[in-house]
């Protein structure tokens, strides 16, 4: 009898264990559906984050905006920048009750919806549209008459319409969008995907505007009847209103953006500026004729350039001088003209698969080599071709550029391997090239993020960008001798970009991180310095990233930050000194908080080499316990073009929406990326590989030491791109620590991949190093679980680095999943059958149970 009682309390305490077990409660339905419905359950749930000012009357020292306050409420407020004073625009209680009174309906104070709403230079009378008809309000009598239309036709409050086409951005909340068309045409319009392709929604008539909902960060393009675009917007992180009118301009797109050699030499300089000569040319003979007269010279491009007889060339582009008397072409000796081929298997049109070939120049391709010409009037326009030895393995030649007086020209050579990068004087009456500025380095120079030439022609300097002190800063350079006058910016911190020059008074504004000092050294900043250097002034405060506007008459900055752990903080300061003028508003996001979302945490730690900090965040569910063990997932990406852990407050749906099926996610920046010194970008130098994971693991390890919660026995990772190559390169270096990965359209090998991405990070010419960090080469040493995830119609990433992945894997009889997507380009795991399946399988793998199994 007590054997059996003993039996039945142990079958007890089994069952009570196994009830409590954290295993047993995770990837199920409820948390799939939690994951599904992240971006609903947390949309509209922060309040007061976005500021749109509208500037008022002639001198534009005050503004008004409307800043949400609740799900369905908001305020106006008025702000005076001379006195300092923010206020309520107007009583909202008075202006409620006597619209209600007017329109015999009920409008509550907190949801008062204003159109077109002008304030009068006095900011003590305002105008609006309510409901279709048109009003005007005494904020000093409380006096409210309706009005004529015509007698206020400008228009304040509406979303600012883009210059160009943009890419929608994920992550912010849902926002209501309203679309005014004023034109006398139909309008069509369209979502604009992350990937740049268009979703028609529907249209707007003349006239007529319509509601949509979207969210913070979606773009949205307008287009006529004959498909040219009319207006872009991208939506705010408030309610807002589009309009589009005569006023508004046409936003170009990627099409319409020009090659380089176009932007150099457009139709026009072929003719001299002074219109007495013009250039004709093709792949033979080139024509110098007068406009004047039957006077004209004819060259065979034969007998300019030796190489030119055996090899086919292009054209190039030309640049005449300012003074007529002399121009520069830039033909090219013909590289290789690689194509790629994609076969779409399932087009909706047909049964029949579909070829696309495209261009795609990969590392290692012969690229095509331009050849300086100069021509100038008092040689008859004798070709002098220049002497190369100063620029002999171009990667590039470009932003040629004339001196005014014409006595010589310059551009910008960027050496093949990227170690080089030389800015190039010619004398135009000798044609003798000189070095004006040498920019060499042991390992690469940052050419497509870290460039920046300016010509200063009233004193003859150069503003330069480098590296060259261990931190990227800007010096002056004397253009005559090619010395260095001063550093304009010096110190442990980085510039990250130049946003004005103001050649007059001789000073800078310029982006900034890690300026100061105990903050994020990721946190971006506004500094005016001086050419000198001698004179810095910070524009911004306040421990968070940040971002501003201008007054239209630049005496004031509209200053906003905040953190992953802050929500946004507006503020008005001085566009002299940077001082405080006034707080604006402290974003809300008790409501959110009171779904049971969590801030993301901020964690530093310190990487290999024990003293550098590494920083990143941990994103737990929204059904966290404190006493369960979670595995971590890692979402990576370390691209050495940026950093990429989130700085700024947000929802980070892609990141949540995981944490919610029972994990606990981190995102880290590791060595490798940008934005730090050049001796942490450094890491990725032939070895894209690494990756940062000897930062990453002694970080998570860390994290995990402080929360145990963190269960280093189940490590996941996912990525997509060079996310992707990332991803699976942990299985193949580090399947000691990371146990289950998903790599989305991974440039597995950089030999497959594009040109100027591989080639500036891995180096030329294609040695060893690049076989060493394939993943195709070293797929054998996979361990653990791996899940490839790809698009067949990827024009980013040649499809074939993952096949060929899958062949490696197949060689060395190594398990694997892969999800192949028709129809799908780069990005292919934001399908939402592929994100489901993405997040089935780390279920499965780190919970070790069928997803949704309860």
């Amino acid at each position: 009898m007590l054997r059996n009682v003993l039996f039945v309390l142990s079958c007890f305490a089994l069952f009570a264990m196994v009830k409590s077990s954290p295993t047993q409660s995770q990837g199920t339905s409820q948390q799939y559906r939690n994951s599904a419905s992240y971006r609903t359950r947390t949309s509209n749930r922060v309040h007061g984050n976005t500021l749109i000012p509208n500037w008022i009357g002639s001198q534009k020292t005050k503004f008004w905006y409307r800043i949400s306050t609740g799900a369905k409420t908001h305020k106006y407020r008025l702000v005076d920048c001379v006195e300092g004073e923010r206020r309520d625009a107007f009583d909202h209680q008075r202006l409620a009750k006597e619209i209600s009174a007017a329109t015999n309906t009920v409008i509550k104070a907190d949801s008062l919806n204003l159109e077109s709403l002008l304030f009068e230079d006095d900011a003590d009378v305002c105008n609006f549209r309510f409901k279709g008809d048109h009003w005007r309000f005494s904020m000093t009598t409380g006096e409210l008459l309706q009005v004529e239309s015509g007698q206020f036709t400008r228009d304040t409050g509406s979303l600012p319409a883009a210059r160009k086409i943009q890419r929608s951005r994920s992550g912010g909340d849902e926002v209501a969008l309203t679309i005014e068309n004023r034109l006398k045409q139909t309008l069509d319009y369209f979502w604009v995907r992350s990937d740049g392709s268009l979703q028609r929604y529907g249209s707007v008539k003349s006239g007529d505007s319509i509601n949509l909902r979207t969210f913070d960060g979606h773009a949205w393009l307008l287009k006529s009847g004959s498909g040219d675009p009319v207006a872009a917007f991208v939506a705010t992180g408030d309610d807002s209103r589009a309009v589009v009118d005569d006023a508004t301009p046409v936003p170009k797109s990627a099409s319409q953006r020009q090659s380089a050699s176009q932007r150099r030499s457009p139709i026009d300089r072929y003719t001299s500026p002074d219109q007495n000569w013009r250039v004709r040319f093709d792949n033979q003979t080139l024509e110098i004729k007068s406009t004047s007269s039957e006077k004209s010279q004819q060259f065979n491009w034969f007998d300019i350039v030796e190489e030119f007889k055996t090899q086919a060339c292009n054209v190039g582009g030309i640049w005449w001088s300012p003074d007529s008397e002399s121009f520069v072409m830039m033909p090219a000796i013909r590289g290789d003209r690689r194509e790629v081929a994609i076969v779409e298997s399932s087009p909706r049109d047909s049964i029949d698969p579909v070829l696309h070939q495209f261009r795609y120049a990969k590392p290692g391709d012969r690229l095509d080599h331009p050849r300086p010409i100069l021509f100038s009037l008092k040689d008859q326009w004798r070709p002098r071709l220049i002497d190369d030895s100063l620029f002999p393995n171009p990667y590039s030649i470009n932003r040629v550029s004339w001196e005014e007086d014409g006595d010589s020209f310059s551009f910008l050579y960027n050496e093949r391997g990227h170690s080089c990068l030389r800015l190039i004087t010619v004398d135009a009456e000798s044609g003798e090239p000189r070095l004006c500025i040498d920019e060499q380095s042991q390992t690469f120079v940052c050419y497509s993020q870290k460039t920046f030439l300016h010509r200063l022609k009233s004193t003859d300097e150069w503003i330069w960008m480098s590296e060259r002190s261990g931190w990227n800063h800007l010096y002056l350079i004397d253009a005559k001798t090619g010395e260095i006058k001063n550093a304009i910016t010096s110190g442990d911190w980085v510039v990250r970009s130049v946003d004005q020059i103001d050649e007059e008074n001789r000073e800078l504004l310029l982006t900034v991180s890690g300026i100061n000092s105990g903050e994020d050294p990721y946190h971006r900043h506004l500094i005016r310095v001086s050419l000198d250097g001698k004179r810095l002034v910070r524009l911004t405060g306040g421990d968070g990233d940040h971002r501003w506007r201008f007054s239209p008459d630049g005496r004031w900055i509209i200053d906003d930050y905040s953190r992953v752990d802050l929500p946004v903080v507006t503020v008005l300061r001085s566009a002299e000194d940077g001082e405080l003028v006034c707080e604006l508003e402290q974003a809300n996001a008790d409501d959110l908080l009171s779904e049971g979302w969590q801030y993301p945490e901020r964690f530093v730690t310190v990487g290999r080499d024990g003293e550098t900090e590494i920083h990143g965040i941990i994103v737990r569910p929204t059904d966290f316990e404190e006493g369960k063990q979670y595995p971590v997932l890692e979402h990576i990406y370390a691209g050495p073009h940026s950093s990429f852990v989130p700085k700024r407050f947000g929802l980070h749906s892609h990141l949540y929406e995981m944490a919610e099926l029972g994990f606990i996610v981190v995102k880290i920046d590791g060595m490798g990326t940008s934005n730090r010194s050049k001796a942490f970008h450094d890491y990725c130098w032939k070895n894209l590989g690494d990756s940062g994971f000897p930062d990453r693991i002694r970080w998570i390890q860390a994290a995990a030491r402080k929360y145990p919660e963190m269960d280093l026995k189940r490590v996941g990772i996912w990525g997509g791109s060079a996310g992707g190559q990332s991803a699976m390169r942990a299985l193949i270096a580090h399947g000691d620590f990371y146990h289950a990965a998903v790599a989305d359209c991974g440039c597995h090998d950089n030999r497959v991949d594009k040109i100027w991405w591989n080639e500036q990070w891995m180096g030329w010419p294609i040695d060893s190093h690049y076989e060493e960090q394939s993943n195709a080469a070293q797929a054998h040493r996979l361990q653990g679980d791996l899940m490839l995830i790809w698009g067949e119609l990827d024009r980013n990433v040649d499809p074939a680095s993952s096949m060929q992945v899958v062949s490696a894997l197949i060689r060395a009889d190594k398990d694997f999943t892969q999800l192949v997507v028709p129809g799908a380009g780069h990005g292919a795991a934001s399908h939402p059958y592929a994100k489901r399946q993405q997040a089935d399988f780390f279920v499965r793998k780190l919970w070790g149970r069928e997803p949704r199994s309860q």
